[in-house]
């Protein structure tokens, strides 16, 4: 029986689990001031703790990688700028298989395998905003061509500044802190006040609701999925988020174009790992 393993690498925590003959789980936090080198030995610490030999290993990976496996921009971990993150796996990893892609681009594929579809688009809202797109099973672009960049499209050409430079990508718009700092509290206050219906705060989480449903509608006509998920840490924490963005995307709808039903993710803070380990298990 073959045993695979995923990894779900996170700016300050990583998760990893093993399938098949063995099934263990293991995570770990990254030290603050570590440096690449550092952060790869913790890592290889991790993986000899949970033991075994595995067939197929699968990364889910928020810094943007380039086709060589070098990483270009990693806001969380500045320091891992040009680091060549895919020849150091291959090294880790010595003769065996080793695939990675973007968290977003996995949560979708492990949402869309969760729901039973093979065509979604998923969006997560957290402290920035990813997600993916799976047509007939498969993720879009696909391995080697880049992740598919749902935070990075632009909704308002005006509208805010966000960390890449360019202005009114959603993750500006509707990302956690873009949201927290258009209402001006923090996210206690503002999951109270939008449980309270205080008009600064709905006012605040509508428009950014308003926003992942301008995302959702625009990858729609586009890639006509048969169902939109909608996740993340930040819309799990505020009941309802999702169902404000599924009545915005229904309004957006016009004549002949129907937009796809909105459902809430279902995987949780899991969705990552476990969409590398579908990829350890299913290479897409």
């Amino acid at each position: 029986m073959a045993t695979w393993l995923g990894i779900d690498i996170g700016g300050t925590k990583v998760a990893l689990r093993a399938e098949g003959d063995v099934v263990a789980d293991n995570t770990f936090r990254w030290r603050p001031d570590a440096s690449p080198a550092d952060d790869l030995g913790a890592l290889a610490s991790a993986v000899r703790d949970l033991g075994g030999a595995y067939d197929r290993v699968g990364v889910a990976m928020p810094a943007t990688v380039d086709p060589e496996g070098r990483v270009t921009t990693w806001p969380g971990r500045p320091s891992w700028d040009g680091f060549a993150f895919g020849a150091e796996l291959r090294d880790l990893f010595d003769g065996t298989e080793v695939r990675y892609a973007d968290d977003g681009d996995l949560a979708a594929l492990a949402e869309a395998a969760h729901a039973g579809h093979d065509d979604i688009v998923y969006v997560g809202v957290g402290t920035g905003i990813g997600g993916g797109v799976v047509l007939d099973g498969r993720l879009i672009p696909g391995l080697g061509k880049g992740s598919c960049e749902v935070g990075h499209m632009v909704i308002d050409r005006h509208g805010p500044i966000c960390d890449c430079g360019r202005r009114g990508c959603l993750q500006a718009v509707a990302s956690g802190p873009a949201t927290l700092r258009r209402a001006g509290v923090d996210f206690a206050d503002l999951r109270a006040g939008w449980l309270a219906g205080d008009e600064h705060v709905l006012a605040a989480v509508v428009e950014s609701c308003e926003a992942v449903a301008t995302a959702v509608v625009t990858l729609s006509e586009v890639v006509r999925p048969g169902v939109a998920v909608v996740g993340g840490g930040f819309a799990d924490g505020l009941p309802g988020f999702v169902d404000v963005v599924a009545e915005h995307v229904h309004t957006l709808g016009r004549a002949g174009h129907p937009t796809p039903p909105v459902q809430a993710a279902a995987l949780g803070g899991l969705s990552s790992l476990r969409g590398a380990l579908l990829l350890a298990r299913n290479p897409a």
